[in-house]
């Protein structure tokens, strides 16, 4: 099982970083054990001062693959749900200005919370909305119809280099509003099916 994360496909998330918008997928993988399972919390990690949330939508890959045609690429996933993908910034920006990987600022333990996953069928596909509460308060609100690269391009893409195969799950970019997050905060996510608004995650910070 692996965890595939795509940075930098929201055009508004880029711009707030100050990063330049990607011409291809920017892609970083998470190791097993970022995964942050039924709600549990996330202890602030000791190693940084500056830990920030991004919400994404998270899709399963249902199949295995490699060269993706796409044509076939909407085939390989059949359920979505919601992931934070927990950055340490003061770490990622210190690895940036060395040109370093970023695995220590996105792949610790538990910086990759993750909701149960419901069928693609329950949502618009083509215009997924999804939004995070802290403490109550919306702080991010996505539409994969603004992301830079659709998931179906994602899907592409990633099969050119790592072979899907059944249980994958790829993280498909956060939008704007990221943020800082402290002890005590309480973070939602929510996804916007045909029909309702379901809480599909909760974290909190201890």
């Amino acid at each position: 099982m692996k965890i595939i994360c795509i940075g930098r496909n929201y055009q508004d998330h880029a711009k707030e970083l100050n990063n330049p918008v990607p011409k291809k997928p920017m892609i970083f993988m998470k190791p097993p054990s970022a995964l942050l399972v039924n709600n549990k919390p996330l202890y602030y990690p000791e190693f940084t001062k500056d830990l920030h949330y991004e919400l994404e939508l998270v899709i399963k890959i249902c199949k295995n693959g490699r060269y993706v045609q796409p044509e076939f690429a909407h085939k390989y996933y059949e359920q979505v749900g919601l992931g934070i993908d927990f950055t340490a910034r003061d770490l990622q920006t210190k690895c940036k200005e060395k040109g370093h990987p970023w695995e220590i600022a996105k792949g610790f333990d538990g910086s990759a919370p993750i909701s149960d996953f419901i069928s693609i069928d329950k949502v618009n596909r083509h215009a997924i909305e999804f939004e995070l509460k802290k403490n109550g308060e919306r702080v991010q609100f996505g539409n994969t119809s603004n992301m830079i690269f659709s998931i179906n391009e994602i899907i592409v893409y990633v099969s050119q280099f790592f072979k899907l195969q059944m249980g994958d799950m790829i993280y498909t970019g956060t939008p704007a509003g990221v943020g800082p997050v402290e002890i005590g905060d309480q973070l939602e996510g929510l996804l916007h099916t045909k029909d309702e608004v379901i809480s599909m995650l909760r974290c909190e910070i201890k």
